[in-house]
């Protein structure tokens, strides 16, 4: 691929069902730039906790939509996934506020892993929460060339 950027931009059903959807792009656009297929898997499995943060938590049970976007720029994959539902700042059972960024791992309730899964297998996360506005999760993964040509 080229050096400029090249970006894919899909917008889906906030609903589990359109998850799969999203692997398969990311699929696609990740050996299509040279990833191995352990470093694709990561990435699906990144890719899809932070689809299911914007199923499970942005819209609860009222439908709505999610943006995610691809961006390829040199060796670099730059994975957005944008919700604009109510963010990660709503209130747990026991009242506590729930967000990516602020939680103690003992806090975690099921499903709150998500974050520290996307922080271990990609190179970069980060999270931008507009309150009204939904949340927008950033991933990027560098692709490492092998000196080895098998």
């Amino acid at each position: 691929m080229n050096s400029e950027v090249q970006r894919v931009v899909i917008t889906l059903p906030a609903s589990a069902d359109f998850v799969d959807i999203v692997r398969l792009n990311l699929y696609g656009i990740a050996s299509k730039m040279g990833f191995s297929y352990e470093e694709i898997e990561d990435m699906k499995v990144a890719v899809s906790e932070a689809c299911n943060n914007s199923v499970l938590y942005a819209y609860g049970q009222e439908g709505g939509m999610v943006e995610v976007s691809f961006e390829v720029n040199n060796n670099q994959l730059s994975i957005s996934v944008k919700d604009e539902g109510a963010s990660f700042e709503g209130t747990t059972r026991s009242g506590n506020s729930v967000t990516l960024h602020d939680k103690e791992l003992n806090d975690v309730e099921i499903g709150g892993l998500g974050f520290y899964l996307m922080e271990a297998l990609m190179d970069d996360v980060t999270i931008q929460n507009q309150s009204g506005r939904g949340t927008q999760v950033i991933m990027k993964k560098r692709l490492m060339k092998s000196e080895e040509t098998v």
